[in-house]
């Protein structure tokens, strides 16, 4: 087994593939007398600088940003800046004396945004639409503000894009077989490599994570197994043949290499990857990232009756003082009857598995921990690396998502909305999704890249 270092690295962004990038497109930066962005256009897992001059030394000033997301909530962040001797203020390099995040934290407008008060509760900020940047206006105000910036009038004012979806990549939605899905390609005549991309429990067609590992380099197929339209039409959930079609489609697409597919699971989603990794005789991955999810199923059933088990495991869900959900308990302990857990020991392929240790959903670290033992004693534990990360929680997202605790869920098998905790300390989790990101990249990069192809191993080499 590797066990990557999760601590956090250099938040610099990793260098892309050329033609890839959209940071290679001349993008003009917003700026005025006092308030500079730049680049004001580019990829959400990309830093951009925000600087502040021009002020009197030892001048006191808040950065503020508010961003109105598609749902029509407001979040903001701030943090709270001395100006030096010159008469400047880089947040990339300057220290926030506070706000709602401390310390050097180059993107900390980003990552710390939080519902505006009087917003409603236990919201979770995400981008349903990749064919709209995410925009956030950044204003700097007089003094060590902590509220009502609505009553105030900025000194300055700018705006910033942040993009899941590259000028370029395109997006070309799947019906084929029956497939509710959308694929992803990137700039360029390719062939590329392929991702198979699943989410978890909520269902849905869920693009941006999909959008941004094109701007990568990846044909990605986003798909949605739990609600998808032939699911609505029958009534009926899918089986392992509708995983194993979306496979043969991203596979046999005319830009996509066939001989190099990863599959990549979220929470439910890594169940799916995990049977579908180890026991169909039609998906043959190069290799598989699982992020906090579980072996844990009955692993001769279908999707449904995965479902049915978690259900008769229902009584070791939890209700805390705050009436949230806690179900991560569901899968606890981990069986020792081999017919409920995926047996990983057969596994052929390189597996990534990224767990957060304070994950209060899913038992990933458990899991990971078995799923470790079970390689080992196969003798296949060289297949496998672990990221484990302190303090992080179930929402391993891309760098830069606002990090969130708990927050409202609507389960596919009940569709009653709840609170779910989630787990997880904000900074803690926020360097987790950034470092993990990372090194997913690189694992893809390197098990997908290393093939008899001169394109592709040219690139890899950048």
């Amino acid at each position: 087994m590797t066990k990557l270092d999760s601590q956090p690295g250099s938040r610099q962004s990793s260098r892309l593939p050329a033609g890839y990038c959209p940071s290679k497109t001349v993008y003009s930066a917003k700026s005025n007398n006092l308030l500079i962005l730049q680049p004001s256009r580019g990829l959400i897992d990309e830093e951009f600088i925000v600087l502040v001059q021009k002020v009197s030394p030892g001048f006191k000033l808040t950065v503020h940003a508010l961003h109105h997301c598609e749902q029509g909530d407001k979040w903001e962040a701030f943090g709270h800046y001395t100006a030096n001797a010159t008469g400047t203020v880089n947040v990339s390099e300057d220290l926030s004396l506070g706000g709602t995040y401390s310390g050097v934290e180059p993107m900390g407008l980003l990552w710390s945004l939080r519902p505006v008060p009087g917003s409603k509760p236990r919201l979770r900020l995400r981008k349903m639409n990749v064919q709209t940047p995410m925009e956030v206006t950044v204003s700097v105000y007089r003094g060590h503000e902590t509220d009502s910036f609505v009553d105030q009038v900025p000194l300055a004012i700018a705006l910033v894009e942040r993009w899941y979806m590259a000028p370029g990549i395109r997006r070309i939605p799947i019906t084929e077989g029956g497939l509710t899905a959308t694929l992803f390609l990137p700039l360029g005549p390719g062939p590329f490599p392929g991702v198979l991309d699943l989410w978890g429990g909520g269902g849905n067609l869920v693009e941006y994570r999909s959008a941004l590992f094109a701007c990568h380099g990846l044909a990605s197929l986003a798909l949605d197994y739990l609600t998808p339209k032939i699911t609505k039409e029958t009534g009926k959930m899918v089986d392992n043949e509708y995983i194993e079609t979306a496979y043969r489609v991203l596979q046999q697409h005319p830009q996509v290499l066939g001989s190099s597919i990863a599959m990549l699971g979220f929470s439910l989603g890594t169940s799916v990857t995990l049977k579908m990794a180890v026991y169909s005789e039609v998906i043959k991955l190069r290799c598989a990232v699982c992020i906090s999810g579980s072996h844990v199923q009955p692993v001769d059933g279908s999707l449904e009756q995965i479902m049915d088990f978690f259900h008769k495991n229902a009584a070791n869900i939890r209700i805390d003082e705050k009436n949230q959900v806690i179900i991560r308990d569901l899968l606890l302990p981990i069986p020792t009857d081999p017919s409920f857990k995926v047996d990983v020991g057969r596994l052929q392929c390189p597996l990534l598995l990224v767990v957060g240790e304070d994950d209060q959903n899913w038992p990933a670290y458990e899991s990971a921990m078995d799923m470790k033992e079970m390689m080992e004693r196969a003798g296949n534990s060289h297949l496998l690396t672990v990221l484990s990360y302190p303090n992080a929680g179930h929402l391993i997202e891309p760098p830069y998502t606002p990090h969130a605790r708990a927050s409202n869920f609507i389960p596919i098998n009940t569709r009653q909305k709840m609170v779910y905790l989630w787990g997880g300390e904000m900074v803690a989790h926020c360097r987790a999704q950034e470092d993990a990101w990372k090194k997913m990249l690189v694992f893809l990069r390197e098990n997908l890249y290393s093939i008899r192809n001169p394109l592709l191993t040219s690139l890899s080499n950048l």
